[in-house]
C-alpha cells in the first residue's frame, strides 16, 4: 500500500496528524495485561513481541467505571466520560426516570476521531464484535461500520459495505472466541483490498469472562490473535493496541459469585425507594450475569445521604464510594448520568441489585467480571518507536483514550 497524504484534524480540543501509513487501533476487550504476558510465556506471541521490541509497551489507566461502552467511547473521542456523556451501558434517564440502555449514537455527546478522519479524506472503517458498539460508535461516520455479530446483515447503505460473508466467511456466534478473531481478520481483509486506511477494531471479552489467563483455551485464542496481528503489521500499518478494561475472578472457592445485592440491602436497612443501576447491564448476560464491580445508587428524596454513605462504605467488599461531586471530579463522570452515589467493589467482588434481577444459571463458568478500580489498568502497545516528546508523556498519567494521539502524533518517522 502506498504512502498516504499527511493531513491534520482537530477533534475535541486535540490535534491528530495522520501518519503516511495505514492506521490500525485495536481495543482488546477485557484484556488484562496478564493475558498477554501469560500467552507470551506459553506460546511465544512473536508478533506481539515484535511490536514491543520495535515500538513501545506500557500500561495505561482506563476510564471508570471500567466497562465497555464507557471506554470505547472515550477511546474513539480521545476524551473522558465527562465529555462523552457515557457513564455505563445502562442509566436512569434524569428526565423520565426510566431505565435506559445506552447503545445508540445519540447518547454520545461529542465527535469521534473516526468521523473527523473520514471527513478529512481518510478511508475509515470500524469493526466491532458487538452490535451495540457499532450503533454507538458510528456517530456521523461516513465509512465502513459493521459488527461481527451482525455481519450477515451489513449493507452498503447503513454499513458502508455489503456481502461480508463472501469476503470474510460466515457470521460467528457472539458467544465465541471467533467473534473477536473475525473482527481482526476483517481488518486484514479490508486493508488488503484497499477498502480502508484508518481502522478501529474492537473485540468482545467473552473469552476473558470465561477463562483465566493460563487456561489452554485462552492461550490458543491468543496464539491465533498473534498471527492475525502479524498480518496487520506486514500490511504496513501503524498499529496501536489497548483495552477497555481488565478482568478478574469474582467467585469464591465453591464457585459461587462473591456478590452484594446492594438494592436489597439498602431497602432492608433504610426502607423502600432505593434503586441500584448496574452499568454493566447489556444484552450479553452469559458473559457476566449483569454483575460487575461498579453500580450507581439512586436514593429516595427522604434518605439521609450522609448516613447512607457511611453505611455503604462499611459493607464487606466495598472499596470506594463517591457522591455526585466526587464522581465528577475524581472519576470524570457526567453529573447528569450518574446516581447519588457511585460504588466500587474489590478485586474479587461484584455488586448487584436484587437476587431475582440476576440469572446466574446462564453463566458458563465461575464468574469473572470487571467495572471497578481493580480492572482499571490495561495494556498500551505501539508498533513503532516513540518520539522524544511522547516518550516523556508515556511516563506520566497515560490513559487508554490517548491511543489515537500516540499513534497519530507520537511515533518516530520511518
Amino acid at each position: 500500500m502506498t504512502d498516504l497524504e499527511t493531513i491534520e484534524i482537530s477533534v475535541n480540543g486535540r490535534r491528530y496528524r495522520m501518519p503516511p501509513q495505514p492506521v490500525v487501533v485495536i481495543c482488546l476487550d477485557g484484556c488484562a495485561d496478564e493475558y498477554l504476558t501469560t500467552a507470551s510465556a506459553h506460546r511465544g506471541m512473536p508478533n506481539l513481541l515484535r511490536m514491543c521490541r520495535q515500538g513501545y509497551r506500557g500500561m495505561a489507566r482506563a476510564a471508570l467505571p471500567s466497562f465497555t461502552n464507557v471506554n470505547n467511547c472515550s477511546i474513539v473521542t480521545g476524551t473522558s466520560p465527562m465529555e462523552t456523556g457515557i457513564s455505563g451501558n445502562y442509566i436512569i434517564d434524569p428526565e423520565t426516570g426510566e431505565e435506559v440502555m445506552i447503545n445508540r449514537a445519540e447518547f454520545l455527546r461529542n465527535e469521534t476521531i473516526l468521523s473527523a478522519a473520514a471527513r478529512a479524506g481518510r478511508k475509515v472503517a470500524m469493526v466491532t464484535a458487538k452490535e451495540k458498539l457499532r450503533r454507538l460508535l458510528s456517530k456521523n461516520l461516513e465509512g465502513i461500520a459493521f459488527s461481527s455479530e451482525k455481519a450477515h446483515e451489513a449493507r452498503p447503505k447503513g454499513h458502508g459495505i455489503g456481502d461480508l460473508e463472501s469476503l470474510l466467511g460466515p457470521t460467528p456466534d457472539i458467544y465465541s472466541g471467533e467473534a473477536s478473531l473475525y473482527v481482526l481478520r476483517a481488518g486484514v481483509r479490508l486493508l488488503e483490498n484497499g477498502l480502508t486506511d484508518f481502522l478501529y477494531l474492537t473485540t468482545t471479552d467473552y473469552m476473558q469472562h470465561l477463562y483465566p489467563p493460563e487456561a489452554p483455551e485462552i492461550l490458543d485464542f491468543h496464539e491465533v490473535l498473534d498471527g492475525i496481528l502479524g498480518e496487520l503489521l506486514d500490511a504496513g500499518a501503524v498499529v496501536g493496541i489497548t483495552a477497555d478494561h481488565g478482568m478478574n475472578a469474582k467467585s469464591g472457592p465453591d464457585g459461587r459469585p462473591n456478590v452484594l445485592f446492594l438494592e436489597t440491602l439498602l431497602n432492608e436497612q433504610f426502607g423502600a425507594g432505593f434503586r441500584v443501576i448496574c452499568p454493566i447491564v447489556d444484552p450479553y448476560v452469559i458473559h457476566h450475569g449483569a454483575m460487575g464491580s461498579a453500580v450507581m445508587v439512586y436514593c429516595p428524596s427522604s434518605a439521609p445521604l450522609d448516613e447512607v454513605a457511611r453505611w455503604i462504605r462499611q459493607l464487606p467488599g466495598v472499596t470506594e464510594l463517591h457522591d455526585r461531586e466526587s464522581a465528577t471530579r475524581i472519576l470524570e463522570l457526567p453529573a447528569d448520568r450518574i446516581g447519588d452515589f457511585v460504588v466500587l467493589s474489590g478485586r474479587d467482588r461484584v455488586l448487584g441489585r436484587k437476587q431475582k434481577d440476576h440469572d446466574l444459571s446462564q453463566l458458563r463458568a465461575p464468574l469473572r467480571s470487571h467495572g471497578g478500580r481493580y480492572e482499571e489498568m490495561v495494556p498500551f502497545i505501539l508498533s513503532h518507536r516513540l518520539n522524544d516528546r511522547y516518550r516523556h508523556l508515556a511516563g506520566m498519567d497515560l490513559r487508554n483514550f490517548d491511543i489515537f494521539d500516540f499513534v497519530c502524533n507520537g511515533l518516530e518517522a520511518d
